[in-house]
């Protein structure tokens, strides 16, 4: 095993959705990025570069217990997540991300609406932006985020991806009230 503080561990995991690159740090995960999306090469330069590491194919305690949780999550088992995470970033687009945790599962936002929520509601287009350089997909949900319209707008993994995640919760949501 490699120094754990000086690598950056990845490794893959195969959701029913796609393949995703999952990375930990210093225990935490700074990675869930979808293995064949639009921005990976440019979304895993940027997070090399803002902790000066490297990454290496092996995994860890974190990427484990995100292993178990996706799983969880794609079964309907799952409506949140408590992986320890690591937003690296510029301070906007961390409340950008942070605002996105706060969207309940099975509910959307459009890019207005979360630009109003951190107060910013003139920086739509630098919200949508921040939402595209997020790269803890799924946990840090910005699959939620569709146009002020209701369409379905541009995500890292592909509409259809996007579209399969929403009714994937809306799905989970209908089952949990069935069974009350």
């Amino acid at each position: 095993m490699s120094n754990s503080s000086k690598f950056i561990q990845i490794q893959y995991y195969q959701s029913p959705v796609g393949e995703i690159v999952l990375g930990s740090y210093d225990n935490a995960l700074c990675l869930s990025n979808w293995r064949y999306g639009n921005h990976r090469e440019h979304v895993e330069k940027r997070i090399a570069k803002a902790l000066k590491s490297e990454y290496v194919e092996e995994t860890s305690a974190v990427i484990e217990e995100t292993k178990k949780q996706l799983g969880e999550y794609f079964l309907g088992q799952r409506d949140n997540f408590d992986i320890p995470l690591l937003m690296l970033g510029t301070d906007f687009q961390k409340s950008v991300w942070q605002a996105l945790l706060k969207i309940p599962f099975g509910k959307t936002d459009s890019y207005l609406e979360q630009a109003r929520s951190i107060g910013k509601e003139k920086a739509v287009r630098a919200v949508a932006s921040a939402n595209g350089a997020n790269a803890i997909s799924i946990l840090i949900p910005c699959h939620r985020i569709i146009g002020s319209d209701g369409a379905l707008t541009g995500y890292a993994g592909g509409l259809e991806t996007k579209k399969m995640l929403l009714d994937l919760e809306t799905a989970s949501l209908m089952r949990a009230l069935r069974s009350k």
